[in-house]
């Protein structure tokens, strides 16, 4: 079962990582013909593997769209790979609420003007350069603040201190 949770996952997350494709107002003339399992080649086969029992009844576009990403996962660098099953790997053992916490952040963050979100990806670029002891420490600061207190610094605009009670 986990093999199994762990070798479709890199395809999620590839399809995360590599953004969704762009699918043009669909025409007849547009559709691809439907691939049966057995019409792949070995390499295919083996990234797809965990859609073996849903291939044959997939929409062909559908089909068209795993094929790609899966010969974007084969092109990937071995670390690259490796960092996306780790965060699969943590995706995983999320909770469900965690889950749509993070899918929330991820909504509210691309809604965030250009700059704002390049402002916070600094940040975090920032935080994760820190000595592991020094982010356990920055993040226990953070969840010892009261939440209605931590809510506030975080909707104050242009704010560069640390947050409030926090050092």
């Amino acid at each position: 079962m986990i093999r199994f949770r762990l070798s479709i996952l890199p395809l999620v997350f590839a399809a995360l990582l590599l953004g969704s494709i762009a699918a043009a107002p669909a025409r007849a003339q547009d559709v691809p013909p439907p691939r049966p399992w057995n019409s792949l080649d070995p390499a295919q086969r083996d990234v797809l593997s965990p859609l073996q029992d849903k291939w044959d009844t997939m929409p062909p576009r559908r089909q068209a769209t795993m094929l790609k990403r899966a010969e974007q996962w084969t092109t990937l660098p071995p670390r690259q790979r490796e960092e996306i099953r780790e965060r699969i790997a943590r995706w995983q053992l999320m909770t469900p609420q965690e889950r749509k916490q993070t899918r929330e952040n991820r909504r509210q963050f691309q809604q965030l003007p250009p700059q704002q979100r390049a402002k916070l990806h600094a940040a975090f670029e920032r935080f994760q350069q820190l000595p592991p002891q020094q982010r356990e420490q920055l993040i226990k600061q953070w969840h010892a603040i009261p939440p209605a207190k931590r809510l506030q610094w975080m909707k104050q605009s242009g704010h560069n201190g640390p947050p409030p009670g926090g050092r």
